[in-house]
């Protein structure tokens, strides 16, 4: 991704980043929009206390997912089947599991559609492959292939 603008940079709080959001799209600016949106699944990732990198990706994987819900929706959405996950099985332990799992994640169509396929728990597996089992590399491996396939 490209240097972020220096006006979400200095966004301190995931609402001021909803505030600069909807401005933004109102002002037809959908790509500071997203920018906006990306910085705050920053923020609430870097709050939840991640111990390494991939960590803070997977976290910002599930917060954009909540996102990408709660606007679909229109209402707030939390994904509590997934946090359970985290507080049993740690955060790279739910990852492998979502992705193990034999139908695919609900989350990577969702970030899909809000340009935020970077984030899913598959291209997650993918950027730190030392982390997962050879199995869970290579199921994320396929389910992004086919979902580039599929356009």
């Amino acid at each position: 991704m490209t240097k972020m603008d220096i006006r979400i940079q200095r966004l301190k709080t995931p609402d001021e980043c909803a505030s600069f959001a909807r401005n933004a799209t109102r002002l037809g600016s959908p790509e500071l929009a997203l920018e906006a949106q990306r910085r705050a699944v920053e923020l609430r990732a870097e709050k939840h206390g991640a111990k390494t990198q991939a960590e803070k990706e997977a976290l910002q994987a599930v917060y954009a997912y909540e996102a990408v819900q709660s606007k679909l929706k229109g209402r707030k959405f939390t994904a509590n089947r997934t946090w359970q996950m985290i507080k049993r099985r740690g955060v790279i332990g739910a990852v492998e599991a979502a992705v193990n799992r034999a139908h695919e994640t609900e989350g990577y169509r969702a970030l899909a559609e809000m340009n935020m396929k970077d984030m899913a728990f598959e291209a997650i597996v993918l950027r730190y492959p030392e982390l997962f089992s050879s199995e869970t590399v290579d199921r994320a491996r396929e389910r992004l292939a086919a979902w580039e396939k599929e356009g």
